[in-house]
């Protein structure tokens, strides 16, 4: 992985997913590059929606204590962007244009304002390019 990519809240609650042990190891290898590499990078949206998640819809909950050492020690350090207006300008320009849900149109806006060249996700379309940005279902 020699490109700079950015990973979708998705990706990061398969690492979770004891149902799916396939893909949880395979966003946990997404996970683990990101943070001992520094070429992952994810936005402050996907930090609140992965928490959000954690603390609802888990099938088997994560302590309190466990989701905030993942937050601190995982999370945090792919933490590269963070609400702007330009952001939210961004995002509101390829809604119009793609038709997105507004939350995907932020993670492809916080994936191209961050200069990644891949944004890793399961619900945006595979193949899909936004200039030099390509989607790629990690888990295809």
């Amino acid at each position: 992985m020699s490109a700079k990519s950015f990973l979708d809240t998705n990706v990061i609650v398969y690492a979770f997913d004891q149902t799916h042990a396939k893909k949880a190891k395979i966003a946990q290898r997404l996970i683990a590059d990101g943070v001992t590499e520094k070429k992952v990078v994810i936005s402050y949206q996907v930090v609140q929606e992965f928490i959000n998640v954690a603390l609802r819809r888990f099938r088997v909950s994560i302590t309190p204590a466990d989701l905030e050492s993942f937050v601190l020690t995982a999370l945090f350090p792919m933490t590269a962007v963070s609400w702007s207006p330009s952001l939210t300008i961004q995002g509101l320009r390829l809604q119009a244009a793609h038709q997105f849900g507004w939350y995907d149109s932020l993670i492809v806006a916080a994936a191209l304002q961050s200069g990644c060249s891949v944004l890793y996700s399961e619900d945006l379309q595979h193949g899909q390019h936004f200039g030099g940005l390509v989607v790629e279902n990690p888990f295809l």
